[in-house]
């Protein structure tokens, strides 16, 4: 019996080396029980065995943050405000750039601080958009387009800029030539002279182009005259002239219609009588040789009366890239004038409206020495 014992003694605690020695039979001498038995709890179907820790309550932001937010949007409100009133000149000023320092101090004072840094990122982009330098900018484009700049000129400045003439040109020679409506009445009929003597000469059929155009002219201190810049509506055949001879011959029954109405003989742009050069001849007109030129231009005055003439013949035959047909076209779709064929306009710098002759006279008197 004891020999069985030992040997399933032998098997039990085979391949145990290093392990502790198990206990005698019986167990150790004066070995303490735990004194009260240890209570396990029902396990509870369905129930989740991990712990979670209380979620911290969120502080509110903190004074500083809401201040930067407030200034923020009081600054961007008064930025508004100046613009809306005109007052490009005090955006720039030491004031309002003082203030925008203080702002941004205490934007950035709020950035650094914990509870006050979201309402103070919110206090910058507003910042960012509205500002001294995006709303100046805003109010310099909408001065320099409306031509107000009175919170920077001195009455000197805005005396000067009120002159009714133009600088540079005696206010005498204005009153003594063709006004805007002698201009217009004078343009007229010579058109219509030109247009019956073409017509019987050689059949040519004509269409109106545009429309009157009235330009005020500057006057050279900063502000505009009452003198304008007059361009007539155009006259135009409904006929290519593309022979060379042709060409000739329209321009010389011009010019013998232009001289009965006190105009100076035809000067040509295109030909060597011009005096350009003759690559500059080729660049503007196509070709050096007035045979090849896709363009022909004329021109005549009545000086000193301030009238010029210009007769332009269009001829696309002469167009072996296609680069000008591409121009005829794309002018033809602004204004709706045939693609070739002769063109008559009349221009007039400088003069004025016998309606404002009683007013430019008075003005004058206030500007001794101006011209």
């Amino acid at each position: 019996m004891v020999m069985d014992h030992e040997k399933q003694r032998a098997r039990y605690i085979a391949g145990t080396e290093g392990a502790p020695p198990l206990p005698p039979p019986g167990g150790y001498r004066n070995a303490r029980r735990p004194s009260s038995p240890v209570v396990q709890q029902r396990a509870v179907t369905g129930a989740i065995g991990t712990a979670t820790a209380e979620p911290e309550a969120k502080k509110p932001a903190n004074a500083l943050g809401w201040i930067a937010l407030i200034a923020g949007i009081l600054f961007s409100v008064i930025l508004l405000v100046t613009l809306a009133a005109g007052g490009t000149d005090v955006l720039y000023g030491i004031t309002m750039l003082a203030l925008q320092l203080v702002v941004v101090a205490i934007i950035v004072g709020a950035l650094f601080t914990r509870r006050g840094r979201t309402l103070g990122a919110i206090a910058l982009a507003v910042t960012v958009v509205v500002n001294v330098a995006t709303v100046g900018g805003l109010g310099a484009l909408q001065t320099s387009a409306a031509g107000a700049y009175d919170g920077m000129k001195s009455d000197e400045q805005k005396h000067e800029e009120a002159y009714p003439g133009i600088k540079g040109t005696d206010s005498q020679d204005v009153l003594a030539q063709q006004s805007l409506e002698q201009v217009q009445a004078e343009a007229e009929s010579l058109f219509a002279d030109i247009r019956s003597r073409l017509t019987a000469e050689y059949g040519f059929e004509w269409v109106q182009v545009g429309d009157e155009d009235f330009r005020p002219e500057r006057n050279g201190y900063g502000g505009e005259s009452m003198l304008v810049e007059y361009t007539s509506a155009s006259w135009a055949t409904t006929q290519p002239v593309q022979d060379y001879a042709l060409k000739l011959d329209v321009m010389s029954t011009i010019d013998d219609v232009i001289a009965e109405h006190g105009l100076s003989y035809l000067y040509s742009f295109n030909d060597a009588s011009s005096g350009l050069d003759p690559s500059t001849v080729a660049k503007l007109y196509g070709s050096d040789d007035p045979r090849e030129q896709h363009t022909w231009e004329y021109y005549a005055e009545n000086y000193p009366d301030p009238m010029r003439f210009y007769a332009n013949i269009y001829d696309l035959s002469n167009d072996p890239t296609g680069d000008f047909r591409t121009a005829r076209e794309a002018q033809n779709a602004r204004t709706g004038e045939p693609l070739e064929g002769l063109q008559l306009t009349v221009l007039a710098s400088a003069v004025l409206s016998d309606a404002d002759r009683a007013e430019f006279e008075k003005k004058l008197q206030e500007y001794p020495g101006f011209e």
